[in-house]
């Protein structure tokens, strides 16, 4: 009879696309995770700076994939998932909790198993992150957020949330109204550290590919609530997060950024907003994003219009 492979705590997943320093930095850091059991999966997307040959010959033990196009943080993460066995019809993932981490953080050794053991003490968690720093010691505002609603949105775009700091309803999209070292229920963390429950995995399914670079890991977030599991924001837990390392400055990062808004407010929110707030938050999304999000915005809503509609009894 075949042996079943003993279950484990965690699987990691790290998509890299062309940080090979601060890969090789962060797998040391993790590799270092003591009292929790996990495994790594690095799924580089087409780096052109010798990152997988380093993960190859450096970190034998950690399971590779390259892909051979960069398809994006949704698509490699999926890859990285399946990997771990999600996905797979009729199929349990031997990982209690999958873990996306981003290539440019740097975990302490106790990181992983502090947030194991506070999923293990919260069973209704979905998911949950830790403190997020930057290496100036300042909050990195995404690891907690609220969805960013037409209004919520309206509030940080319009610069009212940078005003109001301290306001719980203007600057609800970073909460920075509430204290940083308190832990909370919040709508979603960021993907950079989003340790997310087998189950919840389980139930919504993997990450929406539509999503290139940005927003994926609020869609992700709100579908988890959407299912019933709460979502925590954990500050015990302190990470380091070197952020865009592989996109700062990058046209096409700021364009995916405003692009995962127009999928993100198209997929939840534009079939129950006034036709009048729809307007106004698609030309202030077509004023950020530019001529090119325009003309994919019209395209998604030509295709949205000529789908076929079918009747009750045709379903």
């Amino acid at each position: 009879m075949r042996k079943e492979m003993a279950e484990l705590d965690v699987g990691v997943v790290i998509v890299n696309y062309n940080t090979r320093e601060l890969l090789r930095r962060c797998l040391q850091t993790v590799q270092a995770s003591r009292g929790v059991t996990f495994e790594v999966c690095v799924v580089d997307n087409a780096s052109e700076d010798g990152s997988a040959a380093m993960v190859e010959q450096e970190f034998p033990q950690v399971r590779l994939i390259r892909s051979p196009v960069n398809g994006g943080y949704a698509y490699g993460n999926n890859l990285g998932l399946r990997a771990f066995g999600f996905g797979e019809p009729g199929r349990t993932p031997r990982i209690r909790y999958a873990l996306l981490l981003n290539p440019d953080t740097e975990v302490p050794p106790d990181a992983l198993a502090r947030m194991v053991a506070f999923m293990d003490a919260h069973p209704e968690a979905g998911a949950a992150g830790p403190k997020i720093v930057r290496p100036d010691g300042s909050l990195d505002l995404a690891c907690r957020r609220s969805f960013p609603t037409p209004e919520v949105a309206f509030y940080r775009f319009s610069g009212l949330s940078r005003l109001f700091p301290k306001s719980p309803r203007f600057a609800r999209y970073n909460l920075t109204f509430l204290d940083p070292d308190q832990t909370y229920e919040v709508d979603s963390v960021v993907g950079a550290f989003m340790m997310v429950r087998r189950e919840a995995i389980l139930q919504v399914g993997l990450l929406d590919e539509s999503f290139f670079m940005y927003g994926e890991d609020l869609d992700w977030a709100y579908r988890i609530k959407q299912a019933g599991w709460k979502i925590y924001y954990y500050p015990e837990v302190v990470v380091l997060h070197v952020k865009r390392a592989s996109s700062r400055m990058s046209p096409r990062a700021r364009y995916e950024f405003n692009r995962a808004m127009w999928i993100f407010y198209r997929k939840h929110y534009q079939a129950t907003t006034p036709a009048w707030l729809d307007l106004l938050v698609r030309v202030g999304l077509v004023l950020k994003g530019g001529w090119r999000l325009w003309r994919e915005m019209r395209r998604d809503l030509r295709e949205r219009r000529e789908a076929p509609v079918f009747s009750a009894s045709e379903r």
